[in-house]
């Protein structure tokens, strides 16, 4: 299914995520915060980056894992994106749903 993001027709799947991580910019990425009620500040922006390096190592996603890194603080991230913020953290960023979410 096709949606129109940052002006930029973008491939998603049937709950919001990208099927082609290709067309992620921050632009999109600004986008989809948006539509999640959520205005990105920097520290948001360390945090996708932090899942970008994951996703682009082939690591795997989960709240426990973000808990273990020592980079962040798991409250902190909850604050950030509620609501379940590992699903909207990686919609925001682009990337597939983790196999850790429902």
């Amino acid at each position: 299914m096709k949606k129109v993001l940052a002006n930029k027709e973008i491939d998603v799947n049937e709950e919001g995520y990208l099927l082609d991580f290709t067309q992620w910019n921050k632009e999109v990425g600004n986008s989809l915060a948006e539509e999640c009620d959520i205005v990105l500040t920097p520290r948001h922006w360390e945090f996708i980056e932090y899942i970008h390096d994951k996703y682009n190592k082939e690591e795997p996603l989960s709240i426990r894992g973000i808990k273990k890194s020592g980079e962040f603080d798991v409250k902190e991230f909850y604050a950030l994106f509620p609501g379940g913020p590992l699903k909207k953290a990686t919609l925001i960023a682009g990337i597939p749903k983790p196999k850790s979410c429902i």
